[in-house]
């Protein structure tokens, strides 16, 4: 278990989800978005440069 975790950190991995409802055929107009990151901050910093996840 910490060697996974310690691979996850130092990978990071990114789930991002996209769902809408629907009810008996019928589109309620709800959404549903996520986008979970899960990474060390010097992974993060790593990648989040070149990617302007940054802001500068």
């Amino acid at each position: 278990m910490v060697d996974l975790l310690d691979r996850i950190l130092d990978k990071g991995i990114v789930i991002d989800v996209w769902a809408r409802v629907v009810l008996a055929g019928l589109d309620l107009g709800i959404r549903v978005e996520a986008r979970i990151v899960v990474a060390s901050i010097e992974t993060y910093l790593k990648y989040a440069g070149p990617n302007r996840l940054l802001g500068r």
